[in-house]
């Protein structure tokens, strides 16, 4: 399953007199610089998961490891946030996480009650008023109504489902916010055990050397144990770790974890409905080798390369609206698809167009556009969350039209 991290907050600088005509200068080289390669790789994930989603192709994960990258991206630049005092980064991170989650639940949970979910669905009723709390804070996974009926013609049946597949991702990126500060330390002192516990672990569940009751702390340190090793990349591209080897280490020895994670999915009948994410050890061998590619090849851009400025805007969203995306993307793709199931109720459409309704790329355009109106809708929550003045539509373009303008008043 398949998403991201909001981005960090510029640590404040100890202010000292300036004269008016240098303090903007230097305030622009104190700020941090984006690293625009992984704007594209965050970017790029974001729509390999929603086509995933859609589609259901085995082949896509392969591809395109798309939490893999994601969940890198986001150890790299806790790393860098862990420059500052530990707690600070923490409260910091959680408090850009959760608000949007919470929008979720509000307007989630509230329609499960409308239709009838509450305490006593599952016979236990103390136990769901606990457990409710997870989606304030999603240590574990939050309860959901299962087997709902939909409302006809706009949004199909168990919708409830659909909503709550992506806060697993939620809920392991708060357990990697929490740990990195011993990540961290543990990447410092041995990086080469660090890097590959995560996997050890992957294979010792898989091979039944490991074995824990219950469904909670299993789920959770499966995640650890098929991601954790793409996080601890990312920590370790901003430590520096990987740039200090030997040019030929990494492509050397990134393909041979690749290789054998598609070696082990091709001979456990790899396939649709049982692909990468069926196979925790595949996917954690798989992402952790392209991953470490990916990372290797980077090339650090503070600007676009010219055959790419004119997807800056479209990047800069996306970036901007992670969180909002990858929790409302599943949504999105239930209404489309429900929508436009509708359409072969007429008979022009089937008798002539068969081949249209057939295929998901009108589906996915309209996913998009529905992802665009939660960005409109919801998107505004990450902003509160990260302190800054909400945006509408947060592509870059209005600091970019006020800074022509400035520059245009100097010169005149």
């Amino acid at each position: 399953m398949n998403p991201p991290t909001p981005a960090t907050a510029p640590t404040s600088e100890a202010t000292t007199p300036l004269p008016p005509e240098t303090a903007p200068e230097q305030t622009a080289r104190r700020a941090p610089v984006r690293d625009r390669y992984f704007d594209l790789l965050r970017a790029l994930a974001l729509f390999r998961v929603v086509l995933y989603h859609l589609t259901g192709w085995a082949w896509l994960p392969l591809v395109f490891p798309s939490m893999g990258v994601m969940f890198a991206l986001a150890g790299n630049l806790m790393a860098r946030s862990l420059k500052r005092p530990a707690l600070q980064v923490i409260r910091s991170r959680i408090r850009r996480l959760l608000p949007p989650l919470w929008l979720l639940g509000v307007v989630g949970v509230t329609g499960m009650v409308i239709q009838g979910w509450g305490p006593d669905a599952d016979g236990h009723p103390g136990w769901w008023w606990i457990h409710l709390a997870y989606w304030a804070v999603p240590l574990s996974d939050p309860p959901y109504g299962e087997g709902l009926p939909g409302l006809h013609g706009f949004i199909g049946e168990n919708w409830a489902s659909d909503l709550a597949g992506p806060l697993w991702y939620i809920r392991a990126y708060l357990w990697y916010v929490l740990l990195s500060p011993f990540l961290l330390k543990a990447l410092r002192a041995m990086p080469l055990a660090t890097l590959l516990a995560p996997l050890a672990l992957s294979a010792a569940f898989e091979l039944g050397y490991l074995n824990l009751p219950g469904e909670r702390i299993p789920s959770a340190l499966t995640d650890f144990s098929t991601f954790g090793a793409c996080w601890i990349l990312g920590m370790a591209h901003q430590e520096g770790i990987l740039r200090r080897l030997p040019r030929y280490v990494v492509p050397s020895v990134a393909p041979v974890f690749a290789l054998v994670g598609l070696w082990y999915a091709l001979h456990h009948d790899f396939g649709e409905g049982n692909d990468l994410d069926s196979m925790p050890l595949a996917q954690a061998l798989w992402s952790f080798g392209t991953v470490l590619l990916l990372l290797h090849l980077s090339p650090s851009w503070s600007e676009w390369p010219r055959r790419l400025r004119r997807w800056d805007r479209l990047i800069t969203l996306l970036n901007s609206r992670a969180v909002t995306i990858y929790l409302w993307h599943n949504t999105c793709i239930l209404i489309a698809a429900t929508m436009w199931d509708q359409l072969w109720g007429i008979d022009l459409m089937w008798m002539h167009f068969s081949w249209l309704l057939e295929s998901p790329w009108p589906v996915l355009a309209f996913t998009w556009v529905l992802i665009g109106s939660c960005i409109v809708w919801f998107g505004w929550a990450e902003d509160l969350a990260a302190k800054r003045r909400p945006q509408l539509w947060p592509d870059g373009s209005t600091k970019r039209t006020g800074g022509r303008r400035a520059k245009g008043a100097k010169r005149h």
